[in-house]
């Protein structure tokens, strides 16, 4: 009989391994979310239905580039520092111990950004639906996620990356 991989029963979130892998994105759109770093709790968990992130941006990064799910709902609550949430409707700031959600297919482009001078930390929970597309408006990219679970990346014409 196979055994299960190893993984802990519980651990410290902040000493958790941070993700080594790069965003995907290309190198001219890579470089805004520099300072970002996040620690892939639900991977190490060993969820399969949905990621729960441990996210640290330092000042200037943003999470990821404003973006829109096609079946995937988001949600972040903030443990740390006060980013800015920037939205199709504005920017709004938050605080530790605010969220919000962003559900699947409403088009609502958003990304949290840290304009501060001190680290942000926040939970990001997102599901894994197959199939998931993002939209990019502010920039020539898309994305979609492939049966193996990992995106693929292409400019909005379609060009691979």
């Amino acid at each position: 009989m196979p055994t299960a991989p190893h993984r802990p029963i519980a651990l410290r979130a902040a000493e958790a391994p941070p993700r080594a892998r790069a965003t995907g994105y290309p190198p001219d759109l890579a470089r805004r979310v520099e300072g970002r770093e996040k620690r892939p709790l639900g991977d190490l968990s060993g969820l399969r239905n949905f990621g729960v992130n441990l996210t640290r941006l330092a000042p200037g990064a943003a999470s990821a580039l404003r973006h829109a799910h096609a079946t995937q709902d988001e949600f972040v609550y903030v443990l740390e520092g006060t980013p800015t949430l920037v939205t199709d409707a504005g920017e709004a700031p938050l605080g530790p111990g605010m969220c919000a959600g962003f559900p699947a297919g409403t088009g609502e482009a958003h990304h949290p950004v840290d304009r501060t001078a001190r680290d942000v930390v926040y939970l990001e929970i997102g599901d894994r639906s197959p199939g998931d597309r993002v939209t990019y408006p502010d920039d020539d990219l898309r994305a979609e996620m492939g049966a193996d679970g990992r995106w693929r990346y292409s400019r909005k014409d379609g060009t691979p990356l």
